[in-house]
């Protein structure tokens, strides 16, 4: 209603259903579509995004095309090393290996759905993505990261149900419900998501230029010609469910928990906490990961480079050090890492 000027408003009535349009729509929304609207001409396939990105000094090119490969190679080698060892070990046949080797392609899947072609943009100077390419990265990055969440609540149910419940554990964690507990994180993610990307079905757009890293839904949309209230009310509802779900879950896990500890006693505090270690560990550093990201959004005054990197910590960080804290908290997991890489490097005769 500021943009409006007094003088052009003919009656109270008039002045009222303009306050109520921008109210409905919200204001900023309604005021970027008015300026889309007179200024933009909707883009015509097929569209080529182009992405912020680092600013790379000359003649660093390379040595960060370096590092972003080493990082790369380390999630690749550390997660499958951890899958192997929990593959090829029977007695790891359990549910918590079981959803810790959902955790790790996970993990490899988020970083490469980013990192490759981070390393290229950062080796050649190359922005430019397609639209089909944009869609694609946009969709496994909040998928995976979906199913991550959904992946760490189950796992925390699980943990609850092996401390509160140990006689009971084998008959409700049955193999039938550990499948399909790991199905139904998965094929949540993938029709959550899928819903999402509808809205862009026939969504114009009136600029090409992502202020990103990397392309997500709402980076994407940011570039529609007009307001986008049904990916916005879908969007923050679908966000806010899964996030109070999951944070409900591993709350009620973890303080039962608690509770059995404190009652049963010291030793029962010991193995519990050996227990839900690294499921905890791994939780925190995906939540601090994933909120310095968005947060780091709402800081333009920031530099550019400061705030690209500080937005896919979540991409580098989680995917580098689980592995390391599955191996370092899980003593059966670590005892089987040494004991095959001790039979691999020194073969009996």
């Amino acid at each position: 209603c500021v943009a409006v000027r007094s003088y052009e408003l003919q009656s109270w009535a008039a002045f009222r259903f303009c306050c109520v349009e921008l109210v409905g729509r919200g204001c900023r929304a309604a005021l970027l579509w008015m300026a889309n609207a007179t200024s933009l001409t909707p883009l015509k396939q097929p569209i080529v995004f182009e992405l912020e990105g680092f600013f790379v000094p000359p003649g660093c090119g390379s040595l960060l095309f370096v590092l972003a490969l080493l990082n790369y190679l380390l999630v690749l080698l550390a997660n499958g090393a951890v899958l192997c060892v929990i593959v090829l070990d029977k007695n790891l046949h359990r549910p918590m290996f079981i959803m810790i080797c959902h955790l790790l392609v996970c993990d490899v899947l988020l970083a490469t759905s980013v990192l490759p072609r981070l390393m290229l943009h950062l080796l050649t100077g190359e922005r430019r993505m397609g639209y089909a390419s944009a869609i694609a990265q946009a969709f496994c990055v909040q998928a995976t990261g979906v199913a991550m969440q959904t992946v760490l609540a189950a796992m925390a149910y699980d943990r609850y149900v092996g401390v509160c419940e140990p006689l009971r554990y084998h008959s409700i964690m049955t193999s039938a419900r550990l499948h399909a507990c790991c199905a139904l994180a998965w094929c949540a993610a993938v029709l959550f998501i899928a819903v999402l990307f509808v809205f862009h079905i026939d969504e114009p757009l009136c600029g090409n230029v992502i202020r990103h890293v990397y392309c997500s839904n709402r980076a994407i949309l940011n570039l529609a010609c007009g307001p986008t209230p049904g990916n916005d009310i879908y969007g923050l509802s679908m966000t806010w469910c899964l996030n109070t779900g999951d944070f409900l879950i591993i709350a009620f896990s973890y303080i039962r928990i608690l509770h059995a500890s404190v009652k049963h006693g010291r030793g029962v505090c010991r193995k519990a906490f050996q227990t839900c270690a690294s499921h905890i560990f791994v939780y925190v550093i995906y939540e601090i990961a994933t909120m310095t990201a968005i947060v780091s959004q709402r800081f333009p005054s920031v530099s550019q480079n400061v705030r690209q990197f500080i937005s896919i910590l979540f991409v580098i960080v989680p995917p580098s050090i689980n592995p390391i804290i599955y191996g370092l908290v899980s003593k059966e997991l670590r005892t089987s890492i040494i004991k095959l890489f001790t039979v691999t490097a020194c073969p009996t005769k």
